[in-house]
């Protein structure tokens, strides 16, 4: 029997990213999709939609993957969104959330269960709790790290109170509200048996005793029926309520309520607790994201049932699946769901994973059946190419003499792993290390290593990884590539640690590559191989905290580079890495998605284009840097015998101030407060001198004070003055980065994705800065005065953003025109001669007879505002043949010269970015 082939995935031509929550429904895009239309995009790409906690502004915290959040708009305002994109031929990417859900409400009906029941519950395996962990007080129980205090304090501060409905006991805890287990209702009810008469006593004996007995469903049904007909007996159990709920300053009286919570499945604890303790997984260190088990095939099933409902009905045509790292087994997952779309749709489905790879030398695995990423590391591969590479030494030593911060970056990632090990993911360590040490019992040479030096090892290894994680399976077989990465990690951790006997790194070195002795059983090798795959599910967050939620807020060298995916050892690439690293990924998966900003970005696009300018004049930003810093000096504040700021936070606020500051007119007292708002998350974020679990409010007031004084017009504009003129010499250079990103993201290999907003010049940076409102009405009139003709005047009016809006049009609209051969044409690099050489870069793109040119300018900081025509003098690309049938798409003016070689100064005449067609 010869099965059908299946039919080809929907490749988007472009994507646009929406922000979907209260602020901005469904009913507020599809107003939009019109506008979108026009602009050239063939898909939407929504972010999660399904019911999260109220007042999310992400979805990420979904409560249940079944429901849409009614926020957004109910079932009828999402069909007509749906039914506009299909009206219009546009897909619907959805961003679908596999490994967590929100637990901070009571919405999630799954947590709830659970935190009634316990391993009762029918959801008791949904979610990733360590049901038998070290400590023997959390057996069968679940710690809720949720409480401000200490639990003695909260509780006879009586902070807790006790509530009734439906038949069901809860205990209150200012907005959060836990459902008590059933078995410990006769604890409450058998105290209102005295106040009683028969025959109702007799009735409520007999729910007491199926209660007692675990018979909880009919027992709550009898207690719902008995309180709605017995009013006198609700009132005499709000009496029993504050009699349990204790009386403050008498310690005695709370041992009822304390008897009573001690009856619970769930332990309450000081939040401060959960980094030691924890016994359930979380995303990263946030204890209201709870980890879910997919790779259980029940858990699957339930987790996306809407999910296939709508990809059956083509309301959805693909998937982005967040934070695949994760996940216990993403090649499995992601397998089940192109299985599963391949039985409803009968072909394959359109698949992007949230990944991050080091952007020069990392791939997804090669056995993934997905399309690509979300594209962080292109972001920083085009990021990388507007740095000046010849200036790291110069600007090393500017920064360096200014923060006073040396040493190697390699030391201080290392140094920030090991703190997020020990502050934040303690209790993940620690569980590791035990099932390390059960491990080792099984080995005759190793079974002598103790509890603590095996953990030791394990967070010395993780705070040693070169990438987010490895990808070893259920079927225990270690990749060439994961297996050179455990090495690696295994080395560095040995030379950090030579106090550390060789035989544990050997150990665990064995352990992590299954090179396991013949004589264990099958049941012990699962054992060695589930060790594995929690190993990995660490990794990922120990390096995502202490990398990009520590380390970049400290390493400030040049905060452009300090991108989510970014590797800020690499200090700018040429050409030739570009070129490179384009035909991998055509190579590799041609329809990744192509970002430059995304919600989760340090900072937007045109930051960073503008702050990579700083490379090309170390000098100048040098002597701006510290006579900032001497005008400013008067500004800092004493706090605990150091100033605040530091010089390092100093040097990271000039560079976030050049980078963000506006074209034309500033609404300065709003830009202020974004700004105070930023550098607050940045000190939390360093955990230097403030942090999120212990803020130094005196020393974050210091801070906004600083940014508030120096950036004050009417007492001291000196300041504002010397920074509009520096932001004056860098804006036009930084802006024709950023042109020149746009291109190189609408024209390489993969699917261009426009983060909502930036088809215009926008200076946003990192959440919730980059999730404020977009105003669709100035794009669409920005859109309707579009030059018919000649783009000229656009250049003269760069500041207004019409110029990128522009751009991004004709080359969104000319993919969407010619869909194939965006999807199936060659990449082939050009070689630039002459003088401006190393300023540009070019390429290629041939399919069926249709050919693609495009030439860029980069590094123009030295040639004037948008150089163009004659200011590149002899410059020349080489190889490019039968030029006099070629379109530049921009200008629409055909080029005539036949030569072999071309000059840049005829491709780049009139426009200062140059794209060229050939139908």
């Amino acid at each position: 029997m010869t099965l059908k082939p299946l039919r080809r995935a929907h490749i988007p031509s472009s994507t646009y990213r929406l922000q979907f929550h209260a602020g901005f429904t469904f009913r507020d895009a599809l107003a939009i999709l019109d506008d979108l239309a026009d602009l050239g995009v063939s898909d939407i790409y929504a972010s999660p939609y399904f019911q999260s906690a109220p007042g999310s502004t992400h979805g990420y915290d979904v409560s249940n993957h079944n429901r849409l959040n009614p926020a957004i708009g109910d079932d009828s305002d999402f069909r007509s969104f749906v039914s506009g994109l299909k009206q219009r031929g546009m897909g619907h990417i959805l961003d679908f959330v596999p490994n967590h859900m929100g637990i901070g409400q009571s919405l999630n009906a799954w947590w709830m269960s659970v935190l009634e029941e316990g391993t009762s519950s029918p959801y008791a395996h949904h979610f990733d709790i360590d049901w038998h962990p070290g400590k023997e007080e959390l057996a069968n129980r679940v710690m809720l790290p949720i409480l401000g205090d200490r639990y003695g304090i909260v509780l006879e501060n009586s902070e807790f109170k006790l509530d009734c409905e439906d038949g069901r006991f809860f205990l209150c805890y200012f907005e959060t509200r836990l459902p008590l287990n059933p078995r410990s209702y006769p604890l409450i009810l058998q105290h209102t048996l005295g106040a009683l008469e028969e025959p109702l006593r007799e009735k409520v004996g007999a729910i007491i005793d199926s209660f007692a007995r675990g018979d909880g469903g009919v027992a709550k049904n009898n207690l719902r029926e008995v309180l709605a007909s017995h009013p006198g007996l609700r009132e005499n159990m709000e009496r029993i309520f504050r009699t349990f709920e204790g009386e403050k300053g008498r310690p005695e009286s709370f041992d009822s309520l304390h008897e009573l919570l001690e009856a619970q499945v769930y332990r309450l604890s000081y939040w401060r607790v959960a980094a030691e303790e924890i016994n359930y997984r979380r995303f990263f260190d946030i204890n209201t994201l709870a980890a879910i088990r997919v790779e259980i095939p029940d858990v699957f099933e339930a987790a996306h049932k809407l999910l296939f409902d709508l990809l059956a009905k083509g309301d959805v045509t693909g998937l982005r699946i967040d934070h695949i790292d994760g996940l216990w087994d993403p090649l499995t997952y992601l397998k089940r769901v192109q299985d599963r779309y391949a039985d409803l749709a009968g072909k394959e489905l359109y698949l992007v994973v949230e990944k991050i790879l080091d952007p020069l030398e990392e791939h997804l695995p090669s056995d993934w059946p997905v399309h690509g990423t979300t594209g962080y590391e292109f972001a920083n591969q085009v990021a990388l190419l507007f740095v000046d590479s010849s200036a790291e030494k110069k600007m090393t030593k500017t920064y360096e003499k200014f923060s006073g911060m040396t040493g190697s970056f390699d030391d201080l990632v290392y140094n920030k792993k090991n703190l997020t090990m020990q502050i934040s993911l303690s209790s993940e360590i620690s569980a590791l290390g035990r099932m390390l040490d059960e491990l080792s019992e099984m080995h005759r040479s190793f079974r002598d290593l103790t509890l603590q030096t095996l953990t030791v090892a394990v967070r010395e290894v993780m705070a040693c990884f070169p990438v987010y994680r490895t990808y070893t399976g259920s079927d225990g077989v270690v990749s060439a590539g994961d297996e050179k990465t455990v090495l690696r990690a295994i080395v560095a951790a040995r030379r950090r640690n030579p106090i550390i006997e060789k035989s544990v790194f050997d150990f665990l070195r064995g352990v992590l590559l299954l090179r396991l002795p013949d004589h264990l059983s099958p049941e012990q090798r699962e054992a060695h191989v589930r060790f594995v795959m929690k190993f990995q599910q660490c990794s990922g967050p120990v390096t995502a905290k202490g990398l990009e939620d520590t380390t970049f807020y400290i390493h400030n060298r040049l905060i452009a580079l300090n991108e989510v995916g970014g590797n800020p050892r690499l200090f700018g690439i040429e050409p030739d890495a570009f070129h490179r690293l384009n035909s991998e990924r055509l190579a590799r998966h041609p329809h990744s998605l192509l970002a430059t900003s995304t919600h989760d970005t340090k900072r937007s696009e045109d930051v960073r284009t503008r702050l990579a300018v700083l490379s090309e004049i170390p000098q100048e930003w040098r002597e701006a840097a510290n006579a900032w810093s001497r005008l400013n000096k008067k500004f800092r504040t004493r706090v605990d015998e150091e100033w605040a700021p530091s010089r390092n936070e100093e040097y990271l606020l000039y560079q976030t101030l050049v980078g963000s500051w506006p074209h034309g007119p500033v609404d300065l007292p709003s830009y202020v407060a974004r700004i105070q708002q930023y550098m607050t998350k940045a000190l939390k974020e360093a955990k230097i001198n403030s942090s999120w679990t212990g803020p130094n409010e005196e020393w974050e007031e210091a801070v906004s004070l600083f940014v508030a004084r120096i950036l004050d017009e009417k007492t001291f504009p000196g300041f504002l003055t010397e920074l509009q003129r520096f932001v004056d010499r860098i804006a036009p250079p930084g802006a024709s980065n950023s042109l020149a990103q746009t291109v190189l993201k609408c024209t390489a290999p993969g699917v261009p994705d426009i983060y909502q907003g930036t088809e215009i010049w926008d200076f946003s940076l990192v959440d919730p800065d980059n999730r404020r409102p977009v105003d669709y009405d100035d794009r669409r009139k920005l859109r309707a005065s579009l030059p018919k003709e000649g783009p000229g005047e656009l250049v003269e009016d760069w500041k207004t953003g019409r110029i990128k809006l522009f751009i991004t049009r004709h080359l969104l609209r000319m993919r969407r025109a010619f869909p194939g051969f965006f999807i199936n044409a060659d990449y082939q690099p050009l070689q630039l001669r002459g003088t401006f050489a190393r300023h540009a870069i070019a390429f290629t793109r041939t399919w069926k007879g249709r050919r693609l040119l495009v030439v860029v300018p980069r590094l123009t900081a030295s040639m004037g505002v948008f150089p163009m025509g004659e200011t590149w003098e002899d410059t020349s690309l080489a190889g490019v043949e039968d030029i006099y049938s070629w379109d530049n798409i921009f200008t629409k003016k055909h080029l005539n010269a036949t030569a072999s070689s071309f000059l840049v100064s005829k491709l780049l005449a009139d426009f200062p970015v140059g794209v060229f067609f050939q139908k």
